[in-house]
């Protein structure tokens, strides 16, 4: 690894990488690439040895096919996630991987898939689908927009910070007004979309944190974000 390069981790791409995931992965490379890091991009699925070297881990959604095949890897490297979200290493988790860092995921065939306990959170299949564009307020990153696709209805514990208040859109369970969580530097979201390409704040915080992490500070200079802004613009603008 070079003196200034970060390595980026997909979590489970074979089976948890719908609805436009991966773009969150090519958002986080192409900006770490234009702040001028180097970036080793590596996949981590069932059965790989885990990159503990990892500085910036990323997941996403995925069916409940996709959920059982991953939660028994999930298990297995449940010790070292945990350790390294305390440590400050920054997780994106979109969607499926969301669900599986809370406590538990019961199916709509009330299967239970243990989750991870990372975040205080307890998820169940609801009776239908929320779909549609989605808008936050995000007391960390201000107005966040996405596309959130889901049946499952996730309910925070008493102490879980949420990632923000829905705005428009559904949110964790369409009722108490939170939208993911919030732990350490670790973002948990049900936006789609990608996520990141239309929240750059978002993007520049697990960034900022991989790298202050890796190589103590981070002072690159502001990127132009003028595409993700006219991109925000749109999205905000459209109907649920």
């Amino acid at each position: 690894m070079t003196e200034r390069s970060i390595h980026l981790v997909q979590l489970y791409p074979k089976d948890m990488n719908i609805y436009g995931d991966w773009g969150n992965t090519l958002a986080l490379k192409r900006r770490l690439e234009r702040y001028g890091y180097a970036v080793r991009l590596s996949d981590h699925d069932p059965g790989d040895p885990f990159p503990a070297d990892a500085d910036l881990l990323v997941g996403g959604g995925g069916q409940d096919s996709g959920q059982f095949r991953v939660q028994e890897d999930l298990q297995r490297i449940a010790p070292e996630l945990r350790a390294m979200a305390a440590d400050g290493v920054p997780l994106l988790a979109i969607c499926g991987l969301y669900q599986l860092l809370g406590h538990e995921f019961r199916t709509a065939s009330g299967e239970v898939l243990p989750g991870i306990g990372l975040l205080d959170a307890t998820t169940a299949a609801g009776p239908t689908r929320l779909i549609g564009n989605i808008v936050l307020e995000s007391p960390e990153f201000g107005t966040v927009v996405g596309y959130e696709n889901h049946s499952g209805l996730t309910r925070l514990g008493p102490g879980q910070d949420p990632l923000g208040r829905v705005v428009k859109g559904a949110g964790n369970n369409g009722e108490d007004g939170t939208e993911g969580a919030r732990v350490h530097h670790v973002v948990a979201s049900y936006l789609h979309g990608s996520l990141l390409p239309k929240n750059p704040a978002v993007a520049d915080h697990l960034i900022r944190a991989a790298v202050e992490r890796r190589h103590g500070s981070f002072d690159a200079e502001p990127l132009d974000d003028t595409l993700a802004e006219r991109a925000r613009e749109a999205a905000i603008a459209r109907p649920r």
